[in-house]
């Protein structure tokens, strides 16, 4: 009979390599990381970890879904549905259990045995992040984007905002398609000279551009209202980024933006949780229809470029050059190409009041 082989533990191999990484890599590792369940995650496994994940400075929150109090959960993340008022009213405040599940076997690296997050509320992001201390960049995510449009619509915007609004682009259009395989190109007609049709104004066009612009602002303002208690929170925030997973709408805040949201009284709606939208001029732009990079066709092409008007609460000058690259920069890929395209287009000047 053979005798039975025994495996042996290398003394090699019993010295843990992490635990040679200076801090300063090991944080380095957990920037890189961000998730903010996945930082859950590794504070579980150590007492050195645990001492430095609440140290990162990256942070990005994916939230899976948003949980209404009233109704169905649907209606919460449409601006359509007819409870506008409680689109994100809850949203700082009800998440699914799985963002925060991870940090509850934390303990406090001092040895206590109390937990580091004693307090957590397993559905608040706001609390959770209260757990980190020298945060510098945050990306929180929602589940969806939160104006409903019909299948095919396309409808982007890019919001910054400071204590107010300083400026917004809105691009979209009544169809984004794929071209057939071998069609001829889309030939533009004759007297198209950048001009928008009469039948624009006749058969509900500007209506809808309207709608969609007032619907991206409200869906805007509605989130840098909810963000007010993270900003105030940190500090240390430097850039501040509120996305969603449909990649519809994106809220962002530099590090001078965010001073100001400090400095300055924010000016919330009367009627809703959200911040006054103040008076404000835009620029929209036209095409019929726009051929773009990969195959792709855009119906309708509209551009609305958003600055708060000089004699309004959040007035600011911003050369054209400034404005350019802000459009330019504020979406990816072929949407980019037609954002580009839709600026050397006319130009049509629209006022529209605070509210």
């Amino acid at each position: 009979m053979h005798p039975k082989a025994r495996i042996h533990a290398d003394p090699a191999m019993e010295l843990d390599q992490i635990d040679c990484l200076p801090d300063a890599l090991v944080l380095l590792i957990l920037n890189k990381l961000e998730d903010v369940r996945s930082l859950g995650r590794c504070s579980a496994v150590s007492k050195r970890l645990n001492g430095l994940v609440p140290l990162v400075h990256d942070v990005y929150v994916k939230i899976d879904r948003v949980v209404a109090v009233d109704g169905d959960a649907d209606d919460a993340l449409n601006l359509a549905s007819p409870k506008p008022r409680h689109i994100f009213s809850h949203f700082l405040k009800l998440m699914l259990f799985t963002i925060v599940k991870p940090f509850h076997s934390i303990r406090n690296p001092g040895g206590t045995g109390r937990s580091l997050f004693p307090h957590l509320a397993p559905h608040s992001p706001v609390q959770v992040l209260r757990s980190f201390s020298h945060v510098r960049n945050l990306r929180v995510e929602l589940p969806s984007g939160d104006v409903g449009t019909e299948e095919g619509v396309l409808l982007k915007w890019r919001a910054e905002y400071g204590s107010t609004l300083q400026s917004c682009v809105i691009l979209g259009g009544t169809l984004v398609d794929r071209k057939p395989t071998g069609a001829a190109g889309h030939e533009p007609s004759t007297d198209d000279s950048g001009s928008m049709p009469e039948s624009f104004y006749t058969n509900g066009g500007l209506k809808l551009r309207v709608v969609w612009t007032i619907s991206s602002l409200i869906a805007a303002s509605t989130r840098h209202y909810l963000l007010r208690s993270i900003i105030n929170d940190h500090q240390t925030l430097r850039s501040l980024v509120l996305a969603d997973a449909d990649g519809q709408g994106v809220l962002s805040m530099g590090m001078e933006q965010l001073k100001e949201f400090r400095e300055n009284q924010l000016s919330a709606s009367a009627c809703s949780n959200r911040t006054q939208v103040p008076a404000c001029s835009m620029k929209l732009k036209y095409a019929p229809y726009l051929e773009l990079p990969g195959g792709l066709a855009l119906q309708g092409a509209t551009l609305v470029v958003i600055k708060p008007s000089a004699d309004g609460t959040g007035g600011c000058h911003v050369s054209r050059k400034e404005t350019e690259a802000f459009v330019s920069g504020a979406f990816d890929g072929p949407f980019r190409f037609a954002a580009k395209a839709l600026m050397k287009r006319r130009t049509y000047l629209l006022e529209m009041n605070g509210f």
